[in-house]
């Protein structure tokens, strides 16, 4: 396939990249300084400015797929906006392109801990997380509850899982809806290259769209 990816030198994007590589796609890769990727045969390296949506459509044409792994950087002043407009944008822009298909990574926030009740909203969660990151956890919920109201894409939503953090490659992940996944009675997590080896699987084979979904370690 050719594959777009919004945001493909982060801490998501750059093993997404080598795992779309390692099966063969053409991937455009589209960061703010795309020089820190490796050249590759199947490799094709852009500069984006995500908040020009016709930036965004130019980039992006002709592509079968769109990956957004877009993240303005925790610590960026103004996080929930900058947040919010790049999220926008990148939609406005994919929509303006023609092409069809699109997933956001979003974050593990939105995710249900009961009914009704999403662990953005829990009392535990501004005590487990650095008070930088909440305005883009923010974003990212409200990112999603407009993403659900749009039917011109074929979009998915993947949310982590509580716990993400750099590890090994296993290629095994269990699927979960909109329920945050434990491990026991701890949240469940998962490598980000497993997380690639999910993104990677959806995008080849269509299992959630216009829908969310989230993973964790098997």
């Amino acid at each position: 396939m050719k594959i777009a990816l919004i945001g493909a030198t982060g801490f998501v994007g750059a093993p997404l990249v080598a795992e779309l590589l390692q099966r063969g796609h053409q991937v455009t890769a589209l960061a703010r300084n795309p020089s820190k990727l490796a050249a590759h045969a199947k490799l094709t390296a852009r500069t984006l400015d995500v908040n020009d949506p016709d930036a965004v459509a130019a980039a992006v044409k002709g592509h079968d797929a769109v990956i957004s792994a877009f993240n303005p950087g925790w610590d960026a002043p103004g996080l929930y906006e900058l947040f919010t407009k790049g999220h926008d944008s990148i939609v406005a822009g994919v929509e303006q392109s023609g092409v069809k298909r699109l997933l956001v990574v979003g974050g593990a926030a939105s995710l249900f801990v009961a009914p009704g009740v999403q662990l953005f909203d829990t009392p535990e969660f501004p005590s487990h997380v650095p008070a930088n990151v909440i305005p883009g956890a923010r974003a990212a919920r409200d990112a999603l509850t407009r993403l659900r109201g749009n039917t011109t894409l074929d979009w998915t939503f993947l949310s982590p899982p509580a716990l993400l953090a750099p590890g090994e490659r296993t290629g095994k992940y269990r699927v979960g809806g909109e329920q945050l996944l434990m491990a026991g009675a701890a949240p469940a997590g998962i490598s980000v290259a497993d997380l690639g080896v999910a993104i990677a699987d959806e995008i080849e084979t269509p299992k959630h769209i216009r829908a969310r979904f989230t993973v964790a370690t098997a």
